[in-house]
């Protein structure tokens, strides 16, 4: 049984008292425990996995990388195993100090733009950034031929692109965020940034590997990085799919991980 308390749902155990508690939403058409959370410490393992099997049934569940792996060894298929990573920005400050990452250049003639585009201009390139063999690549926003199934696929990219830039997704558009554009200017980077329930967050980073310009992630990200910081913001966060060579970078930029788990989907 689940009851909602704000923001959260609340499931109960037979004996009344809460187990877990997520937050619902839907993810490729399933409902979905969303950052589901034990809140009953008595709950062993058995427990808490009797009652995802029981109450959610058939919904995808983002939870503990331990629960994770009791519902796949019992049937549940794996959809992403994720890190959440943050970054103090008032206790390990660069050593270089923010103004210097701040004044990050970019090569080959690119620059830094506000992060005012529509998706429809954003999504081919994110599309790139993540093609396959990327851990995070979805088959389906294939672009593929001029057919349905290719038209499909971009239709579900720019919407995804539309509502995460709208603020429907993992909350408002910070101004930190940026595009970076050539020439001519054609967008071929991106970083956006969003406020998670008051934590400035890295929601979306692309760069089109096409450019040939290794390290342009690294350097926009410490421009945006740094302008969070010189904004007042004590800690910035993102998260991250197992495999995704970027989780390198971000330790490198100062991000430690304070969280790993498994988004299954429950048979």
């Amino acid at each position: 049984m689940a009851q909602a308390q704000g923001d959260w749902q609340y499931g109960y155990g037979a004996d009344g008292v809460a187990l877990v508690r997520y937050e619902r939403g839907e993810r490729d058409g399933r409902p979905w425990a969303d950052r589901l959370e034990v809140v009953d410490p008595r709950a062993d393992l058995t427990a808490q996995a009797a009652f995802v099997q029981t109450e959610l049934a058939g919904w995808v569940v983002s939870g503990p990388f331990t629960l994770g792996e009791e519902l796949v060894r019992q049937g549940a298929t794996v959809l992403r195993h994720g890190h959440t990573m943050h970054r103090s920005l008032t206790d390990t400050p660069p050593p270089e100090g923010w103004a210097a990452w701040a004044r990050t250049p970019f090569r080959d003639g690119l620059r830094a733009v506000p992060c005012d585009r529509g998706a429809e201009e954003l999504a081919p390139v994110s599309r790139a950034a993540f093609g396959p063999g990327h851990p995070d690549h979805v088959p389906a926003e294939e672009q593929g031929d001029q057919g349905e199934q290719g038209e499909l696929g971009e239709q579900a990219k720019v919407g995804k692109l539309a509502a995460l830039l709208a603020g429907q997704v993992i909350g408002p558009l910070l101004p930190s965020s940026a595009l970076v554009v050539d020439g001519t200017d054609r967008v071929v980077a991106g970083a956006v940034l969003t406020d998670w329930n008051g934590l400035p967050w890295i929601a979306h980073v692309f760069r089109d590997p096409a450019r040939g310009y290794p390290g342009l992630g690294r350097d926009l990200l410490r421009r945006v990085i740094a302008d969070v910081a010189t904004g007042g913001a004590t800690e910035i966060g993102l998260a991250v799919t197992e495999g995704n060579r970027a989780q390198q970078l971000y330790e490198e930029l100062g991000f430690t991980t304070t969280r790993s788990s498994l988004t299954v989907v429950v048979p």
